[in-house]
């Protein structure tokens, strides 16, 4: 253990010749690869009372050494400063996520600027989805010069609402928090609040129970920036409906902004209310399509940089030009193969990208719905949806309904709460007697068996 002199201005002993040893210590317990890439990109920056301060290249690097390397980077630190030294991280050019604590500590912030007052509400937005991170390209030009003119100047404009559409995993979610996060900073006096329309149908039922309607809609009511995702899954829940078809009336006629997000445009969101459709329509309905070829080598290039990783332009072309359907299995793709490099010790090659990308083929994950799953139960059956979620107790209505709310569960991350909603406001209860009730007809009809099994499949080809 090095010994220290503490003095006013912090300890004696160079930031850099501390560093210098935890990296030597750090080499004789990894291998090569993973000395190279996680790190020797790391600088030392300040050593103070025992604590040392090293900037890290991106968030990303954190999360993975604080999953990875937590143990071996706080004993080294500490066989070299004594028991009580600490590693403070911060995130180069990322002031939200500056000066991270060492990995066995949740993180926290150690600026030196006043505490700002707690706002009454959280916003509920990710400060990491912002315009600069946004990639432009063909297919969203539309949507985001729409949301940059919505954020310069929030219910000012003729985008209101605005409603952006698209496939899963386009940047949707992205596009409209940037928005909002923008305006907070533009606007900080302003009132913005984003969530999904599940949470919002939830918090409205939790709102029932508890007869806090009239405080619930005043909440959503007072808002000057009303963010909703995946607005699709209001389809047949016909209370929520109405209570948002009043508040977004009472938002647009007081030039409040209103942002939407869907998978499908307006006209083809069937089972919803059609004045809602309508309102929907009155704004400005923007898609966003798959990117092309140069958007998605532009969005790798710009991950692989944000994770301070440099990886050759042959390499992000084929991985662009083999991943196609979605900038989350874009990201998904590079996260992988840097795990692979690192975890096995391999160099980022061509060939280690053709192996990944053949992996994420392999894996890719289905995107099953709720919705998904009732219309396929429904076709499969010859049933009407809405019956589904009415008070019927015939008896082909009610296996239909058991059958969807147990593959709903199976086949889905969604909670019994939810999943009940879906099914005209049913509690979780239900949801759970449904789930037994498939379970245990399976051992004793293999009839049962035999159509769970072919509406899985079905299910599971239709949502690829």
């Amino acid at each position: 253990m090095f010994v220290q002199e503490n003095n006013d201005s912090g300890n004696s002993l160079s930031h850099s010749v501390i560093w210098k040893e935890c990296l030597k210590q750090i080499k004789e317990n990894v291998t090569l690869m993973t000395y190279n890439t996680w790190f020797l990109p790391i600088k030392p920056l300040e050593l103070k009372n025992s604590t040392l301060k090293i900037q890290l290249p991106s968030n990303f690097f954190w999360e993975w050494i604080d999953e990875h390397y937590n143990t071996l980077i706080n004993r080294i630190i500490k066989d070299i400063l004594g028991s009580g030294a600490k590693l403070e991280f911060v995130i180069k050019d990322d002031p939200e996520l500056d000066f991270k604590s060492k990995p066995e500590d949740p993180p926290r912030k150690n600026n030196t600027a006043p505490a700002k007052a707690k706002p009454e509400f959280e916003s509920c937005l990710n400060p990491r989805y912002t315009f600069d991170n946004f990639i432009k390209g063909e297919g969203n030009q539309l949507a985001r010069a729409a949301a940059g003119a919505i954020a310069d100047n929030p219910g000012g404009t003729s985008f209101n609402p605005l409603f952006v559409y698209g496939g899963v995993g386009l940047g949707k979610t992205h596009l409209v928090q940037a928005i909002g996060n923008k305006i907070i900073k533009g606007f900080p006096e302003k009132r913005i609040i984003y969530l999904s329309s599940d949470q919002f149908t939830v918090e409205f039922v939790e709102a029932i129970q508890s007869n806090k309607i009239n405080e619930f809609s005043g909440f959503y009511r007072s808002m000057d920036v009303l963010i909703i995702d995946d607005i699709q899954f209001l389809t047949g829940k016909e209370k929520t409906q109405d209570l948002f078809f009043h508040i977004f009336n009472t938002l647009h006629q007081s030039r409040k902004q209103i942002i939407l997000s869907s998978d499908k445009p307006p006209k083809d969101l069937k089972g919803l209310d059609e004045r809602l459709i309508s309102r929907f329509q009155w704004g400005l309905a923007a898609d966003i399509q798959p990117p092309d070829l140069e958007t998605r080598i532009a969005i790798l290039k710009r991950k692989a940089d944000d994770y301070g990783m440099t990886i050759s332009s042959v390499i992000l072309e084929y991985i662009a030009t083999n991943i196609t359907s979605n900038i989350r299995e874009l990201e998904g793709c590079l996260i992988k193969l840097l795990a692979n490099a690192s975890l096995n010790s391999k160099e980022i090659s061509l060939d280690l990208a053709k192996r990944t990308v053949k992996e994420i083929a392999t894996d890719r994950k289905v995107n099953i719905t709720i919705e998904n799953i009732t219309k396929a139960v429904c076709n499969y059956l010859n049933i009407d949806e809405n019956k589904l979620r009415d008070k019927t107790r015939k008896k082909e209505v009610v296996l239909a309904r058991q059958l969807a709310m147990f593959l709903s569960k199976e086949l889905t991350k969604s909670s019994l709460k939810s999943i009940g909603l879906n099914f005209g406001g049913r509690d979780h209860s239900t949801v759970i007697h449904a789930c037994s009730a498939i379970e245990q007809n399976m051992l004793l009809d293999n009839s049962l068996k035999d159509l769970v099994d072919a509406l899985r499949t079905k299910i599971e080809i239709s949502s690829t």
